[in-house]
């Protein structure tokens, strides 16, 4: 990669939003327009934001038609099956698959952040630094000595790139986000505001068995204290695959040794934890507020819905769903569906949850038996 020439960043003239007739709408989400198809979108919005006709309406639930009467919107994107009143709107685009549209479709609206050409006048670029064609590096930035980046990557103000760290191409890494020393990082990455890959792992050590080893054990009282505790440096490093977005202020943390890995194309959400020596596979979803302990082996498709907690050393295998407020603290097969706390499979945690809300009836009857048998004694005396 050739060195990018630092130069003065000029700011952007305003674009004018994009605008497109509904039949070039249409044929982008794949799809046919009912009605005029040369009416002119300038803007995607929910049925009650709409403030002018070139506003295009979408609609995904028999309720948001409601915000459609006396709306200035004369066209939309409806998900199939709904029912519109008659001559309410011009044009109408049906779609099978609502959410999976309104994907397409932002994309065609898309509103890239600001990012000038170039490199500002304030950001700090290591002389030893290599950055690809198109690279632009904003306002305070610091990118450190044999740090690459690669072309058309997107370094947004206050952002810093460690020593020997290697951005792919085509990224965007928001205000704030901070890239360790020697991190890999795929191409056409997302790191979202103040996110934090390749800190160290929270790793220590006493010379003696600590408190929290033995509770491992079931043991039912602390018997040890933790005396000099010492840190298990984090020497490894952290490499994310291709297409992996990661949310604000989640921390990813480098491995003791070797690598904290995450497979291509996984979706890491905000204020996610991913301890040290994880490996996690590709194509997985990641919810807010999960946390995953140390030397877990978390295979590909699993998704992990919000406050889900793993344990360490856990495997948990493909295309696994792990419901929201779940604690994972043993080995899930593949393809399993389990929640709770201790999560179990799905049938059992139902199960178990059925069971605590009969609880109270079942403890009601037990005081009437002991009633009843309490009587019947008296009366045999």
């Amino acid at each position: 990669m050739s060195s990018a020439r630092v130069q003065e960043a000029q700011p952007q003239p305003d674009q004018p939003a994009p605008h497109r007739t509904l039949a070039e709408i249409a044929a982008a989400l794949g799809a046919e327009v009912s009605g005029d198809g040369e009416i002119e979108i300038r803007e995607v919005v929910h049925p009650r934001m709409a403030s002018s006709a070139t506003d295009l309406a979408f609609v995904m639930d028999q309720g948001a038609v409601d915000g459609l009467v006396d709306s200035p919107i004369c066209a939309a994107v409806v998900a199939d099956g709904l029912t519109l009143p008659d001559d309410l709107l011009a044009g109408v685009i049906q779609v099978r698959n609502p959410r999976y549209a309104l994907a397409m479709l932002l994309d065609l609206f898309d509103k890239p952040p600001h990012a000038p050409a170039g490199i500002h006048p304030s950001a700090v670029v290591d002389r030893t630094a290599r950055l690809g064609d198109g690279v632009s590096v904003g306002a305070l930035s610091y990118i450190g000595p044999e740090a690459e980046i690669g072309a058309g990557t997107v370094v947004m103000p206050q952002v810093s790139v460690g020593a020997g760290a290697r951005i792919g191409a085509d990224c965007l890494l928001h205000p704030g986000v901070r890239v360790g020393e020697r991190v890999i990082v795929g191409d056409r990455a997302i790191l979202q505001h103040n996110a934090s890959i390749g800190a160290d792992g929270f790793s220590y050590v006493t010379p003696d068995e600590p408190s929290f080893e033995q509770a491992k054990k079931r043991s039912r009282d602390v018997t040890v204290q933790n005396q000099d505790i010492r840190r298990i440096n984090s020497i490894g490093t952290v490499i994310l695959g291709n297409d992996v977005e990661v949310g604000a202020n989640a921390a990813i943390d480098r491995a003791n040794l070797g690598a904290t890995t995450i497979g291509d194309g996984t979706k890491i959400d905000n204020l996610v934890m991913i301890g040290h020596n994880n490996r996690i596979g590709e194509g997985c979803l990641i919810s807010g507020h999960v946390g995953i302990s140390g030397s877990c082996r978390i295979g590909d498709r699993v998704v992990l819905a919000g406050r889900a907690g793993v344990a360490d050393h856990i495997t948990i295998g493909d295309d696994v769903v792990v419901g929201a407020g779940s604690g994972v603290w043993r080995d899930v097969d593949d393809k399993q569906i389990v929640a709770g706390y201790p999560a179990l499979p799905k049938s059992e945690a139902l199960a178990r949850e059925a069971n605590i809300g009969r609880i109270r009836r079942i403890l009601k009857d037990l005081g009437d038996l002991r009633k009843r048998v309490a009587e019947l004694e008296k009366k045999d005396g």
